[in-house]
């Protein structure tokens, strides 16, 4: 995948948080997450590509829809999974950890899940080939110790904060590991994960399966890892699992069944402050934005700072 990619999908994800995130803390996730996908979808028509959505994570019914083509069609044929807001009820209470997410790869190159829940563990590079989802949390968390030469009280876990994970909280502090509760955005704290110099070392617990397919194209990235299955509420959700092609409704996902391939890009632009990323910052006619793009294919990650200014750019 042309490395000159990775500036166009940035200026895709800037421009989803920068019109997102002129709604936070309005108190309307509705008006956030409509305004980050129109921007999205605008920036969307003059990028190089042959595009085809495979994952829309929190927008199954928007023009962004899973299905529909973006790009200018004239590039490489390319499969995409996407989360123009990630946190938009954070985001419009004015919270953290939202962010615009885009991960790009080769056709085929993302799981098609459908719109329910995963249980998620996931680890950066140092812990890589540890982790097993069908052991119980602290079995997890000793390995993963182990793993990074840390003593367990100096591991950090991320877990969304949500009465589901009472158990799992219990289980976590029983071990003495220390827990860092988020509202929302786990695939921030995934990412955050794989991140030497932040301060998570787990992603724990369960989320949207979508958003499992966005944290596993940029821990691929990252060189660290993931495992999932899904979480049933009911016999719809098996239902659903059935009609995406899957007959082993217990499998266990790896990175590589969630995001396979070596050529899998990702990019991120932060909404409001986060793990990982920093918020829109506006200033006088202008804005400045903070995104990462990475590449599986080189495991280069940069960090891009843009300034933004609106009179030469009439899109924002």
């Amino acid at each position: 995948m042309d490395r000159n990619l990775a500036l166009e999908v940035i200026r895709v994800t800037e421009a989803a948080a920068l019109y997102a995130s002129r709604y936070m803390g309005r108190g309307d996730e509705s008006l956030a997450s409509d305004a980050a996908v129109e921007a999205m979808a605008e920036v969307f028509t003059s990028v190089s590509v042959d595009g085809r959505i495979v994952i829309s994570a929190d927008n199954e019914k928007g023009i962004l829809h899973a299905g529909s083509e973006v790009g200018n069609q004239n590039g490489l044929a390319v499969d995409i999974a996407l989360n123009p807001l990630e946190g938009k009820t954070t985001c419009a209470n004015g919270g953290q950890n939202a962010i615009s997410a885009v991960a790009i790869g080769e056709r085929g190159a993302f799981y098609n899940a459908p719109n329910i829940y995963m249980e998620k563990i996931a680890v950066g590079a140092d812990a890589k080939g540890v982790i097993d989802i069908t052991q119980p949390p602290d079995i997890n968390i000793k390995r993963i110790a182990r793993a990074k030469g840390k003593y367990i009280e100096d591991l950090t876990i991320c877990v969304l904060d949500r009465e589901r994970h009472r158990k799992l909280i219990d289980v976590i502090r029983g071990t003495g590991a220390r827990i860092k509760l988020i509202q929302d955005g786990d695939i921030s704290g995934a990412i955050a994960a794989a991140m030497e110099d932040k301060p998570v070392d787990i992603l724990m617990g369960v989320g949207g399966a979508m958003h499992g397919i966005l944290a596993a194209a940029a821990l691929k990235c990252l060189g660290g890892d993931i495992q999932a299955r899904f979480v049933y509420r009911d016999e719809e959700d098996r239902e659903l699992v059935r009609m995406s092609g899957e007959k082993d409704l217990e499998r266990i996902y790896s990175i590589s069944d969630l995001a396979c391939g070596d050529n899998i890009m990702f990019s991120a632009t932060g909404v409001t402050d986060g793990e990982f990323l920093s918020g829109v910052r506006f200033f006088s006619g202008g804005a400045t934005t903070y995104s990462v793009v990475m590449r599986s294919k080189t495991h280069t990650m940069r960090f891009i700072t843009a300034t933004h200014h609106f009179d030469y750019k009439p899109i924002y």
